[in-house]
């Protein structure tokens, strides 16, 4: 058992999402997004390096050396399983670790609205998951793929960096690649994935134009492609994607993405005031051939109103959603007006609205 292990049982222990080790700092946990400091002694750079080097891979170490930044995935078995990111700072090593679970929880047990669940059984086309950094983009992808994967006969790909939740095959054939060990990038994985025989293809996160425009040929060529984007929005999302390519090709992608887009998915998490837990606001845009129209046409400031009327295909407006979460008692008024996107819905449900010099 390696000595970094005791940290991993108390973050688990205390239902911590990450934990933090930093040179010239104390270990600290976040829990129900709050970071909390934890009653040890100050990390020195030598002592950190130490304990973070005896659960590194050699070549991770090698890599970390060169570079100063490193990802991998690390397991304790019987306990979880963690994303790893080492960085260098100013004082010396830190690293993040993220636990994710050992057992994936289906939609239902997520509290994830039906039509989230449909889109495992999409015949083709391209869905995205969207939302900030710790949002819980992979825990909804990992859902939607193990309802595939139970659901389907097919041959599910996931290509990650790194790999996350582990997918046993049921139903379905499931080879996971992780990028720097079983393959050098998204990209190249992706292109040979296309000569796999794949029905299904993850692709952990669209960070680059050869990696979005083999996402978009893929869903385009009748593969069912996940993925996620650093957006806020559904009508943001399509921008980004545009965006990426040369002004002299955004009108071919415009009408590909219109041909192969089935939905945006766009997420927030929130903490619970009713009990110790955290709960999650969606924004669902369904690609109908209304909103196919709009994105082909250059019209997605035009999305938000199209998914109004959309009800009845499970879209929702994220603000709705948080309207929603508020009106239970789940969530305070406070952070569902710093989350929001039209803030001025929410500021006259604050006792004290704030001088937002933003908005000026």
């Amino acid at each position: 058992m390696a000595k970094i292990d005791a940290f991993f049982q108390l973050m688990h222990d205390q239902g911590a999402s990450d934990l933090h080790l930093v040179s010239g700092q104390q270990p600290a946990l976040r829990i129900r997004g709050d970071i909390e400091r934890i009653k040890y002694d100050i990390l020195t750079n030598d002592s950190l390096r130490v304990l973070l080097y005896e659960i590194t891979p050699e070549h991770k170490i090698k890599h970390f050396e060169e570079t100063g930044d490193v990802d991998f995935a690390y397991e304790v078995p019987n306990l979880a399983r963690y994303r790893v990111n080492y960085f260098r700072q100013k004082n010396g090593i830190g690293a993040v670790f993220r636990e994710i679970p050992d057992k994936i929880s289906t939609c239902a047990q997520l509290g994830l609205p039906e039509v989230i669940s449909k889109l495992a059984t999409l015949p083709r086309g391209l869905v995205l998951v969207t939302g900030p950094t710790g949002s819980g983009k992979s825990t909804t992808l990992a859902a939607i793929i193990d309802e595939a994967n139970r659901l389907r006969k097919d041959h599910i790909i996931t290509i990650e960096d790194p790999i996350e939740f582990v997918h046993k095959s049921q139903n379905c054939i499931v080879n996971q690649r992780e990028v720097g060990i079983h393959t050098k990038t998204f990209a190249s994985a992706l292109r040979g994935a296309l000569r796999e025989d794949p029905d299904i293809i993850l692709v952990g996160e669209m960070r680059d134009l050869d990696t979005i425009s083999l996402a978009v040929e893929a869903a385009s060529t009748g593969h069912l492609v996940f993925s996620t984007v650093h957006t806020t929005s559904a009508a943001k999302t399509v921008d980004r994607i545009i965006e990426v390519f040369p002004a002299s090709e955004q009108l071919q992608i415009r009408s590909t993405l219109a041909d192969g887009l089935r939905a945006v998915v766009s997420q927030v998490l929130f903490k619970r005031v009713d009990i110790k837990s955290r709960c999650v606001a969606l924004e669902i845009c369904i690609a109908t051939p209304a909103v196919r129209n709009l994105i082909r046409e250059s019209k997605t400031y035009q999305i938000p109103s199209m998914m109004q009327t959309g009800r009845k295909y499970g879209m929702q407006l994220l603000d709705d959603a948080i309207m929603d979460l508020l009106s239970r008692g789940w969530i305070s008024a406070d952070e569902a007006y710093i989350k929001a996107n039209d803030k001025a819905r929410f500021r006259p449900l604050l006792k004290y609205p704030p001088t937002d010099f933003t908005e000026a």
